[in-house]
């Protein structure tokens, strides 16, 4: 990264990460004029190029209702230290790293310096590299306010939110604890990969000693939009996924169904939300000998276009009644879940074979909410005992985190409120 502020793309991200994200970022083509959102999710403005820098300040974290970035690198960490002051030290440190970052700025005193017999502050990978719409969102883990032995490491136990809860066991689940669960989270996005990654290595090189990477996860090709009037991008199994996302700029909708709420509390998290992050494994191999009748009848929307069955456009009013009683969509829409809506962020991903010569390939869900209890838990009961597609897919991970609300200012830094 370099000093100043910076506009324009970056040769790599235009590139992407080799022929797979060349052809799934396709789907998104033309999106590239999208809606920025700044910090607070309620002010947009038009931009051409995807080198710009997302303001870091403001009332709710960047990187939710924000336009949707095209890459992905989300890492959870456990806290190796029962140290409070620590971590608090390494959470203003990691707040200070963020903000440089997410300008286009290196880390502290940057990548090259005059004290040649010392590491630098920036491992330099980034050097040169334009911010690209970088956004970090934090979020906290149910095993930072008690462990799993029931230990209260940092006092927080009793600031634990309600909603926080341990997500139920769902038909189907088949969890690898090496990718599931965290105490913290950092999610990444950024229109040029290396930026993503260069973001969560510094910030796990500032934490060595107070944290360690659990699992992490790279994503490409966004499989939702916060933008509607962009065209919607397209998952691993061919379909438009993320039609009727909530938009980034539907401040009444943001309100209803993604921020907390005064009365919901507990007062830290005012302004903030929850995170569902899920690994998805999709059975491409099985999928792609299936006939494309039965693909459509098992979403309920066409492949091309994406209509709803029995309608033309995309965006046309979905008949439920007209889908089978399985389809997904007709068990995710929120009429079938008493007005339950998330707001997506996911991602596709490769990550080479399973070993028996099939793509470990699939999709990266990340859902904000108000309340899981009455959002992603029901729905996912639904599609989990239902879903027509669970013939093709099995959830393999799984994590949920508080995210608290935005940094304010430059005295202010990730998680002050919880832990003042």
């Amino acid at each position: 990264m370099t000093d100043e502020a910076v506009t324009s793309p970056s040769r790599r991200a235009l590139i992407g990460w080799g022929g797979a994200g060349l052809a799934l970022g396709a789907a998104a083509a033309g999106g590239t004029a999208a809606a920025l959102g700044g910090g607070d999710g309620d002010t947009t403005r038009t931009v051409a190029d995807s080198g710009a820098a997302v303001p870091f300040y403001g009332a709710h974290q960047a990187g939710i209702a924000t336009a949707v970035q095209d890459r992905l690198h989300f890492a959870a960490f456990d806290v190796t230290t029962d140290d409070r002051d620590a971590l608090i030290a390494m959470l203003k440190e990691w707040t200070k790293a963020a903000a440089r970052m997410t300008q286009g700025h290196s880390v502290g005193g940057g990548a090259v310096s005059d004290l040649a017999e010392a590491p630098p502050d920036d491992t330099g990978e980034a050097l040169g590299l334009k911010a690209s719409r970088l956004t970090l969102t934090i979020g906290f883990g149910p095993g930072l306010f008690e462990d799993k032995k029931g230990k209260d490491r940092f006092g927080l136990a009793g600031r634990r939110p309600k909603a926080l809860i341990d997500l139920p066991a769902f038909p189907g689940d088949n969890l690898d604890a090496a990718r599931s669960d965290g105490d913290l989270c950092v999610q990444a996005c950024a229109d040029d990969p290396q930026v993503a990654v260069h973001a969560i290595r510094n910030l796990a090189r500032i934490g060595m000693g107070t944290v360690a990477i659990r699992w992490s996860q790279l994503g490409f090709g966004k499989t939702s939009s916060t933008t509607p009037e962009a065209q919607t991008p397209r998952n691993m199994m061919g379909f438009k996924d993320g039609t009727r996302n909530i938009s980034g700029t539907d401040a009444a909708a943001l309100k209803k169904h993604v921020w907390v709420g005064q009365k919901a509390g507990p007062d830290w998290l005012v302004g903030g939300s929850y995170l569902v992050a899920r690994r998805i494994r999709m059975h491409i191999e099985t999928w792609d000998r299936t006939s494309l009748k039965e693909q459509e009848d098992i979403f309920g929307r066409d492949k091309g276009e994406g209509a709803p069955y029995g309608k033309q456009r995309e965006r046309d009013e979905p008949n439920l009644k007209a889908m089978l009683p399985d389809a997904h969509v007709r068990l995710a829409h929120p009429d079938s879940n008493g007005g339950a809506r998330l707001l997506r962020r996911g991602y596709s991903f490769t990550d080479g074979t399973d070993g028996l010569g099939r793509l470990d390939a699939g999709l990266f869900f990340l859902a904000y909410q108000h309340d899981v209890r009455d959002g992603f838990v029901p729905v996912q009961r639904s599609l989990a005992r239902l879903d027509a597609l669970n013939e093709y897919i099995q959830h393999v991970g799984s994590a949920l985190f508080a995210v608290p609300p935005g940094v304010r200012d430059k005295d202010d830094w990730w998680g002050r409120a919880l832990f003042s």
